[in-house]
């Protein structure tokens, strides 16, 4: 009698990471991260572009770079002035843009959306041969992600300027004086951290075929949210002391980190899906089956 797949996971924590770290052995993990690591390096210029365009016109464009660079250095540690500048130089020529470069954004800015849907499809393999998502769902949803993503990202940012704003002030008290700028500080990383937590909880609903129940889809965003945390803080500290990238790669070192950092983060991505899946599969029939690897061919 295993009980609620929870008090499995509590009872056996060693025995489930195994399992998780199995399963995504046997989906090859890596390789599915690589591929949706390679395609997000194509798709983030371009989904940063049109977001950044969007919200020019409701965001004082200063602030909205701001907020675009802080967000950026949690994807992509140590590399978000580079990114950022890009994005300036090319809202100071937006004239140039027609509807055929528009066009083309739009395609590459989806590609990510469309190679994780199809990676989530191997780890959630038991939910396909279930139900399949209708082609036509699969084609307008990485679009209609793009909108909402775009939208999230502009109540953030106007939550980060009252946050930023409040730094500014102080309290007073029997003649002491206290400056809010460490506690804006820490509000501004919870929602960050938040926002992290929001948005992966918000892909393992939506990419997986079928309904996945919010509290699931939670226990894999904060799994992945905490991982990727730890992650990037060791990162940024490699990067600033250790790593040895520039000397190797050259000119190409900022593009090898950016694509390293979405090599990680994909995979914790993932990993964190992994969970889930492993999760759903507490009490089922198939729960303590060995997982058969992907093969091709």
């Amino acid at each position: 009698m295993i009980g609620t797949p929870a008090a499995y996971v509590l009872s056996h924590p060693g025995a489930f990471a195994l399992r998780v770290l199995k399963g995504f052995r046997a989906n090859q993990g890596l390789l599915l991260a690589g591929a949706v690591a390679y395609y997000a390096l194509l798709s983030i210029v371009p989904l940063l572009i049109l977001v950044a365009i969007a919200l020019s016109h409701v965001i004082d464009q200063s602030a909205l770079l701001a907020s675009l660079g802080r967000y950026i250095g949690w994807l992509a540690p140590g590399e978000s002035d580079f990114i950022v500048s890009e994005l300036t130089n090319f809202l100071a020529h937006r004239e140039v843009m027609g509807w055929v470069l528009l066009g083309t954004m739009l395609f590459f800015s989806s590609l990510a959306f469309t190679v994780l849907e199809n990676a989530m499809s191997v780890i959630f393999l038991h939910r396909v041969a279930i139900r399949r998502r209708h082609f036509l769902v699969s084609a307008v949803l990485p679009y209609c992600y793009i909108f909402c993503l775009g939208l999230g990202f502009l109540l953030v940012t106007l939550v980060a300027g009252s946050f930023q704003a409040l730094g500014d002030k102080s309290v007073e008290f029997l003649g002491w004086r206290w400056s809010l700028s460490g506690f804006s500080g820490v509000l501004l990383y919870l929602l960050g951290l938040a926002g992290e937590i929001f948005m992966l909880t918000s892909v393992y609903m939506v990419m997986p075929v079928g309904k996945l129940s919010l509290r699931r889809a939670l226990i894999g965003g904060v799994a992945a949210a905490l991982l990727w945390e730890l992650t990037r803080h060791v990162l940024v500290w490699y990067f600033a002391t250790l790593s040895q990238v520039g000397v190797v790669y050259g000119s190409l070192t900022k593009s090898i980190v950016v694509l390293l950092s979405l090599e990680i983060a994909a995979t914790l991505l993932l990993l964190g899906a992994q969970v889930i899946s492993e999760y759903e599969r507490i009490g089922t029939a198939g729960q303590d089956a060995p997982p058969k690897p992907m093969q091709t061919g």
